[in-house]
């Protein structure tokens, strides 16, 4: 198609961010994958009244338009969190989406490379919605179903684009697949091993697990934020959360937790451990359409029994205590629930490539790795 009449613009004011925000749908109609996220909580992403992000990074939003019509978006994020943390000037490129036109996707991806360089940004690295803590990863293998809840979905020929432009692959992060249903009821065809490791855990170390405390979870949440941040704080990329983050992730999961797969891990009476599981409530949005009112949450209710899989959003221990088991522990009491209430499979995401033990130990759970999401560089000077 020809560019002539293509223009990038800034996203300004409320009215042009919902446009933004609706733009997907429009894109994705005739997909029977995509899941539409509720317009509401994506408004709230993008408004820093509401997410505590914004306290620390700036973000700015550009829109494709030809002939009157929006074609493409992207976002470009400046975070010096990054800078400090890992001492190496990335800024961030995400919430891309567009037709399939080439010229559209270049020039969306020089505006926030344009924008990203004129903030002192020597590296473009993404796609990040808009954070690493947010949903990201380019959907490179594994185009086999709709995503499992807070992973990305994207169309086959996004990293053709992207590739054509010129970035390359920072780092891959995986997906994996674990049929629990298969393991029994009594996880008898469970791997031995595993249900030996967590026997160790308990009798050997005194390892305690208990559910979350939905009532008291503000008392838990603080329990969770020393573990989360310890654990990932090696983590390639990892920013850690501001105590503001947290509150703000508190609330969404709040409405979404399984308490009964979700759990807190003890050693002495130290909190050692966390698991935080997420019912795969894209299931259910897939029949809301983008919106909870005035009949949304009639589906929501009728949906939401029928969830047959869950993803495990978080599986960390402090450094001192990796080795008592606590993992094997965490999923043996995890799996046996979970296959109590209806539960049918598991997805384990997301792993960094060469975050190896980790890998061996989803494996060696049975999990298969089933999606491939890339991030990419591209120098930010032009």
């Amino acid at each position: 198609m020809s560019s002539s009449a293509l223009r990038i613009e800034p996203v300004v004011g409320k009215k042009e961010t919902k446009q933004f925000v609706l733009f997907p749908f429009g894109l994705y109609r005739d997909d029977p994958l995509w899941v539409p996220p509720l317009i509401g909580d994506r408004m709230h992403h993008f408004d820093p009244h509401h997410n505590p992000f914004f306290e620390h990074a700036t973000v700015q939003l550009f829109r494709a338009v030809r002939d009157g019509e929006i074609v493409g978006i992207i976002a470009a994020t400046h975070d010096p969190f990054h800078e400090q943390t890992w001492d190496e000037k990335v800024g961030y490129w995400g919430e891309f989406e567009c037709i399939e036109d080439y010229a559209v996707a270049e020039a969306l991806f020089d505006a926030a490379r344009d924008w990203l360089a004129g903030r002192g940004c020597e590296i473009m690295r993404g796609p990040f919605n808009l954070n690493i803590n947010d949903e990201c990863g380019l959907l490179v293998d594994g185009w086999n179903g709709s995503p499992v809840v807070m992973m990305t979905y994207n169309p086959t020929y996004y990293p053709e684009f992207v590739e054509r432009y010129g970035m390359t692959k920072a780092k891959d992060i995986y997906a994996f697949k674990l049929d629990i249903a298969s393991y029994g009821p009594n996880l008898e065809h469970l791997s031995p091993r595993v249900k030996r490791v967590a026997q160790i855990a308990q009798e050997r170390y005194g390892v305690e697990i208990r559910p979350v405390d939905m009532k008291n979870l503000d008392d838990d949440v603080e329990l969770i934020r020393p573990i989360h941040r310890e654990a990932w704080s090696k983590n390639w990329g990892a920013i850690s959360m501001t105590d503001a983050e947290y509150t703000y992730l508190q609330a969404a999961l709040k409405q979404v937790l399984d308490p009964d797969i979700t759990y807190l891990a003890f050693v002495d009476g130290e909190a050692v451990g966390c698991m935080i599981t997420l019912p795969d409530y894209c299931q259910v949005a897939k029949h809301l359409g983008g919106k909870l009112f005035p009949f949304g949450w009639l589906k929501f209710l009728w949906y939401k029994r029928k969830i047959d899989g869950m993803r495990i959003l978080i599986m960390g221990v402090k450094e001192e205590h990796r080795l008592k088991g606590v993992e094997a522990l965490f999923f043996v009491e995890g799996t046996k629930q979970a296959i109590r209430k209806g539960y049918t499979w598991a997805e384990e995401s997301w792993l960094l490539e060469d975050n190896y033990k980790i890998i061996r130990g989803v494996e060696t759970m049975g999990g298969s790795r089933y999606r491939t999401y890339r991030l990419y560089d591209v120098p930010a000077a032009r």
